[in-house]
C-alpha cells in the first residue's frame, strides 16, 4: 500500500496545482490514499466547505488540521456535523467540536489518521505526546496497524522526539506548519519521518504568501494583513509512503511539482 502526504495547502494557487497534478500522481506512483492540511486552503486561512470538496474531486481523500483550523468556523463546524473527512488537531480539550482521529476501512484494511499540534507558539492544547501515546496505544490494542500522523508544530525538536517516541509503533510521522520542506526524510524502526513537507502553493515569496507585508514587519516591527498573490510560481510538495501489510514503513520518497520546472522525485533514506 502507498499513501502520500501533501502539506500544508496555501489558497487557489495551491488548490489549483492539485487539480492540475494529483490524479496523475496518485495513477503514475499507484498511490492508494492520500491525506492533506488543508488549514490554509482558503485564501491562507481555515477551510470552507466549497474548497474542502474542491479538494475530495482533485483527489484527497482526508483533510487535517492545525492552529488556523477555526479561521473559517462556521464552515468548520458544519463540515465537522457533517461527518466529512475533515479533522482538527486531536489534543483541543475536551468538549472542542471535531476529531483530530479518523478509521478509514481501504479495501478491508483499517487506516487511522492522527492530527496532533504541537505546544510551541501554538494555540493552548493539551500535551500532544501523552495524547500520542494513549491513542497509538488504543489503536494497537484495537488491531490497527496502519497508523499515520500529521504532527503540527512550529518546533522542529517537537517533531523530532514525537518521531522518537513513536518510531516502530506507528506507520509515518509527517510534520506540517512551517511551510518550509525539509530533506530528512527516512525510514526507521518501520516508520516513515519528515520534520516538514513543506507548503503547496506559491514558491517565489513568504511561506506562499505575498512578500510586502512580511518585509514591512521584519523592518519596522508593524504588520498587516498577509494575503496571496494573484500570479506567482507554484510547487506542489508530497511525500509518498509504503507500507507492508502490517502497516510496517519499508520505503519512502517525496515528489515535488514545479510549475517551471517540471517534477522531481527524490527516495528516503532507509535504516533498518
Amino acid at each position: 500500500m502507498k499513501v502520500a502526504f501533501i502539506g500544508d495547502i496555501i489558497g487557489r494557487p495551491g488548490r489549483t496545482h492539485i487539480k492540475k497534478e494529483l490524479k496523475k500522481l496518485r495513477d503514475e506512483y499507484n498511490i492508494d490514499f492520500v491525506i492533506a492540511n488543508g488549514e490554509n486552503a482558503s485564501h491562507g486561512f481555515g477551510l470552507t466547505s466549497e474548497n474542502a470538496n474542491e479538494l475530495f474531486k482533485a483527489g484527497i481523500d482526508i483533510l487535517t488540521g492545525g492552529n488556523h483550523t477555526w479561521d473559517k468556523k462556521k464552515d468548520i463546524l458544519a463540515l465537522f456535523q457533517s461527518g466529512a473527512p475533515v479533522l482538527r488537531p486531536h489534543n483541543y480539550p475536551d468538549g472542542v467540536e471535531g476529531s483530530g482521529l479518523k478509521i478509514i476501512n481501504l479495501n478491508g484494511t483499517n487506516i487511522a489518521v492522527l492530527n496532533l499540534m504541537g505546544l510551541y507558539g501554538m494555540p493552548q492544547v493539551t500535551n500532544p505526546f501523552i495524547v500520542a501515546q494513549e491513542v497509538v496505544e488504543q489503536l494497537q490494542n484495537d488491531g490497527i496497524k496502519h497508523i499515520f500522523v500529521d504532527f503540527h508544530a512550529e518546533a522542529t525538536a517537537e517533531k523530532r522526539v514525537m518521531f522518537e517516541l513513536l518510531k516502530g509503533k506507528v506507520s509515518a510521522i509527517c510534520g506540517t506548519h512551517t511551510h518550509i520542506g525539509t530533506d530528512d526524510y527516512e525510514v526507521a524502526e518501520n516508520t516513515f519521518y519528515v520534520t516538514d513537507i513543506g507548503l503547496t502553493g506559491c514558491r517565489d515569496n513568504v511561506i506562499g504568501m505575498e512578500s510586502g507585508v512580511p518585509i514591512k514587519k521584519a523592518l519596522t516591527g508593524i504588520g498587516g494583513h498577509f494575503d496571496i498573490p494573484n500570479h506567482c510560481k507554484t510547487i506542489f510538495q508530497m511525500v509518498v509512503v509504503e507500507v507492508n501489510d502490517d502497516g510496517r514503513a519499508i520505503d519512502g520518497f517525496k515528489i515535488k511539482s514545479l510549475s517551471d520546472k517540471g517534477v522531481i522525485v527524490s527516495k528516503a533514506i532507509v535504516t533498518q
